[in-house]
Parts: structure tokens; sequence; C-alpha cells
């Protein structure tokens, strides 16, 4: 667990205990990083980002749209013919997961939907989103090149 797991609960504390979450324990994300682990590692990095560059942003909202930009619920890894091209059709996916379990405003939405941009070719339109993109692909490199 992050060592600011207590930034996380203050603004997240309903997603931190869904059964949802608790699901992304299972399923592996990057090598040996669980799918949680990838979530709560790219919030913080989304907190650090903005902080470390000043940026004003909607803190709650780039928390939970962070730790939900991966809900898609199912271990991607597993043949399936319905994870077939998982990188383009994860977020929708996640997103509607999320807005079944979850209120979210419009910057969580953006977020979750565009987080994989250019795969998905529609860019972010909120400051928060652009930096969850930054963010996942930073965390995405540490986890699997050099697999941590």
């Amino acid at each position: 667990m992050p060592n600011n797991l207590p930034l996380l609960r203050h603004y997240a504390r309903d997603i931190l205990a869904s059964p949802g979450m608790r699901l992304g324990r299972l399923h592996p994300q990057h090598g040996r990083v669980s799918v949680l682990q990838h979530s709560l590692a790219v919030a913080l990095m989304c907190v650090k980002l903005a902080r470390g560059l000043r940026l004003r942003v909607d803190e709650q909202a780039l928390v939970r749209g962070a730790l939900l930009h991966d809900y898609f619920l199912y271990d991607w890894h597993e043949r399936d013919a319905a994870h077939r091209w998982h990188g383009f059709r994860h977020p929708a996916t996640a997103l509607k997961n999320a807005e079944r379990d979850f209120r979210l405003g419009d910057t969580e939405r953006d977020m979750i939907a565009h987080h994989m941009f250019p795969l998905v070719p529609v860019p972010p339109r909120r400051r928060e989103s652009v930096l969850l993109c930054v963010a996942d692909k930073l965390c995405a490199i540490r986890e699997t090149v050099l697999r941590r």
C-alpha cells in the first residue's frame, strides 16, 4: 500500500472499500502489479504531478477518476474473445462500471473515458484527464520495464 493512503481515503473512502476495488487485488495489471496497486500508484502520481507543477485542479475528482480509470473488473490476461482489443475498449467498460457503482462528475467521466489517449482517439478535455494520461503511462512504464 502506498504511504499516502490517508489522502486517498480522504477523497475516496467509498471507492477503496467497494467490492469492485477489492476485486482489483486479484487481477494482474502489469507484471506482478495488481489492478488495485496500479490504480493506487496512478492516483498518487496524479496528485504528485499536480502539486509539483502547481496546477489548479479538482484534487478530489483527480483522485477519484484516477482510482477508477481501470475499473474494468476482469482479468484482461485471460484468453477470452471479450478481452480482445482491451487497450482500446477498457476505458468505456471502466466508465460504464464506475457509473453503475459510484456518482461521477464530468471530470471523472472525462478522465476514465480518455485515459488511453491516443489509443482512444478523442483527446482528454480536462486538465485532470491530461494528468491521468501522463501518470498512467509513467506508472505502466515503471511497472513493466523497471518491474516495480
